[in-house]
């Protein structure tokens, strides 16, 4: 297929107010403290391990309670849920991001790792962040994050210097943030003008139909599973309502400009469940 890069995506200015089309669209079928996960020396933070999930007020301490409630079988629960299109989600995202060697990125909110996997996949450097202790504890123990890179980090306030990655991504993370677009700010300080930014999220279906079975499904069917083969069943109430209450793809676009990413464009994957929005950084104003 011919074209820009970003044929498939839908487009914003920057800055402005909403994007001008949607195109491309697949059918439906706080913590301040560092703790270093490099090599074989580990030291985490004792968490109380009992069930938990977090308000829509997204309070930090609550919301990593509650993924390291449910860590230890977050992505077999994961993929259940998602009838396996959450392999797929990683792939496209990969292939969005397109990471090649010699590239330094950050994969924020990676959980057990398996995403930052996929992403070393083109060959770049991937470190794998998230302030869930109890997941990345996971991921390592069961050797998930196959050696790449991990770190405990607040998305809030990242632990590295200005323009350290060339690019950085985060999937089904920024819904949890208590300051979503402080978050995509933070996220641009720590990439180089010109690098990229991909959010992979949970979005809102564009065929009516499809909307409407897909939220009895988030209300009713989601919650009644994960009870079955979830370690923590309330976490995926909170899935259920942080998902009803994010913005839409264009709603989401404008707040990722106005955190300084420019170029702003979405795909939508699994007929909007799940979006795509990629962005580049900016050239950074001389004071």
């Amino acid at each position: 297929m011919g074209g820009s890069p970003l044929a498939r995506y839908a487009t914003t200015a920057l800055g402005a107010p909403r994007p001008r089309t949607v195109c491309g669209e697949d059918r439906p079928p706080g913590l301040a403290a560092i703790y270093s996960l490099f090599g074989a020396h580990v030291t985490l933070a004792t968490v109380p391990r009992t069930g938990s999930r977090a308000g829509l007020d997204k309070d930090p301490r609550d919301v990593a309670r509650m993924f390291d409630a449910v860590a230890s079988r977050y992505d077999l629960t994961n993929t259940l849920l998602s009838g396996g299109q959450d392999k797929l989600w990683r792939i496209a995202t990969r292939r969005a991001l397109a990471p090649v060697a010699g590239e330094r990125v950050l994969d924020l909110a990676a959980g057990t790792g398996v995403s930052t996997v996929e992403l070393a996949r083109g060959g770049a450097w991937c470190l794998a962040a998230d302030f869930s202790l109890g997941m990345l504890r996971a991921g390592r123990e069961r050797g998930l994050h196959r050696g790449v890179p991990m770190a405990a980090a607040d998305a809030l306030h990242l632990p590295f210097a200005d323009a350290s990655f060339d690019a950085v991504t985060i999937s089904f993370g920024l819904r949890n943030l208590v300051d979503p677009v402080a978050g995509l700010t933070e996220m641009a300080r720590v990439t180089r003008p010109g690098g990229r930014l991909v959010v992979c999220e949970f979005s809102t279906p564009t065929w009516a139909p499809f909307a409407a079975a897909y939220h009895n499904y988030l209300m009713r069917a989601l919650p009644a599973i994960a009870t079955r083969v979830s370690s923590n069943p309330d976490a995926y109430v909170y899935l259920a309502e942080s998902i009803r209450a994010w913005p839409n793809q264009a709603e989401l676009a404008a707040r990722i400009a106005s955190a300084g990413w420019a170029d702003v464009a979405w795909r939508n994957l699994t007929g909007g469940i799940v979006a795509l929005h990629r962005a580049i950084r900016g050239q950074v104003e001389a004071d």
